[in-house]
C-alpha cells in the first residue's frame, strides 16, 4: 500500500455529533478530542511522517463566546496531557496560525510543546490553531517583504521557508462531516493533493474510516499534470 507522506484533517462535525445525541457542542469537542489522540498515533504507526490538523480556524472566533472559551481551554489540557505521548513516539509537534488574539496561556503550551520536542525525527504533528492560509500567504509575502528578499531569489522553496511551518506539500487532505469545502485550509500546500470527503462526524471517524480513506487515496492516478502511460486506456 502506498501511505502518503503528509495527510491534512479538517476536524468538522464535533458540534453536530453533540446535538444529535442531546448533548451539548462541548462534549462533542471533548469526544472528538479523545478521538484525536487515538486517530493521530495510528496514523504515525501506519507510516504517516506529517499530519496537519485544522483544529480551529481564524473565523472560529465569529462562533459564542462559550464555545470558544471552552476550545481553548480544552486546547491547553490536551496540549499539556498529550504531548508526552507523542513525544515518546519521536514525533514533533509544531503549530500553524497566527498569536494574536490567542491567550498567553495557550501561547505558553503552544512555545513549551513545540521547544520540548523540536529535536524528535520521527513525524512531525502540525497543529493549525487561529489558522487561515489566506492570512499564512499574507503573512509570508509580508515577512519577505520586511527581509527585503530580491525578487530574483523568490522561488517555491523559499517561499514555503515563510510560511508558518516549512513542510511538505499534502499529498491527501480528509474532511469529515459532510461539507464540501477546503474552509481556507492549507490551499497552497494542498494544490495537488487528493481530497476525501465524508458524511462521518470527527467523534467517529475511527481506524477503520481511516483506512477507508487510504484505500481511496490508493486508488487515485496521482499525474501531478502529467500522464502515468501504463495506466493509459487511449
Amino acid at each position: 500500500m502506498n501511505v502518503p507522506n503528509h495527510i491534512g484533517i479538517i476536524v468538522d462535525g464535533n458540534g453536530r455529533w453533540a446535538v444529535k445525541r442531546g448533548k451539548s457542542r462541548s462534549e462533542g469537542h471533548l469526544a472528538g478530542s479523545k478521538n484525536l489522540d487515538t486517530l493521530c498515533q495510528y496514523i504515525f504507526d501506519k507510516g504517516v511522517k506529517v499530519v496537519s490538523l485544522y483544529v480551529f480556524s481564524t473565523e472560529n472566533f465569529k462562533r459564542s463566546d462559550e464555545e470558544v472559551n471552552y476550545l481553548m481551554d480544552l486546547f491547553v489540557k490536551k496540549f499539556k496531557e498529550d504531548f508526552k505521548k507523542f513525544s515518546k513516539k519521536g514525533i514533533k509537534i509544531v503549530f500553524s496560525g497566527r498569536r494574536q488574539p490567542l491567550k498567553k496561556e495557550i501561547l505558553d503550551i503552544i512555545d513549551d510543546v513545540t521547544l520540548q520536542t523540536k529535536d524528535n525525527k520521527n513525524g512531525i504533528l502540525n497543529f493549525c490553531l487561529n489558522y487561515g492560509s489566506h492570512a499564512e500567504i499574507i503573512d509570508a509575502c509580508k515577512k519577505m517583504i520586511e527581509d527585503k528578499v530580491a525578487i530574483d531569489d523568490v522561488n517555491e522553496a523559499l517561499f514555503n521557508k515563510y510560511l508558518y511551518n516549512d513542510l511538505p506539500n499534502l499529498d491527501l487532505l480528509i474532511r469529515t462531516g459532510g461539507e464540501l469545502r477546503l474552509s481556507n485550509f492549507m490551499l497552497y500546500q494542498a494544490a495537488y493533493a487528493e481530497l476525501y470527503f465524508t458524511n462521518t462526524l470527527f467523534p467517529d471517524f475511527n481506524k477503520d474510516e481511516f483506512d477507508q480513506a487510504l484505500d481511496s487515496y490508493n486508488n487515485r492516478d496521482r499525474r501531478f499534470g502529467g500522464i502515468n502511460y501504463e495506466k493509459k486506456n487511449c
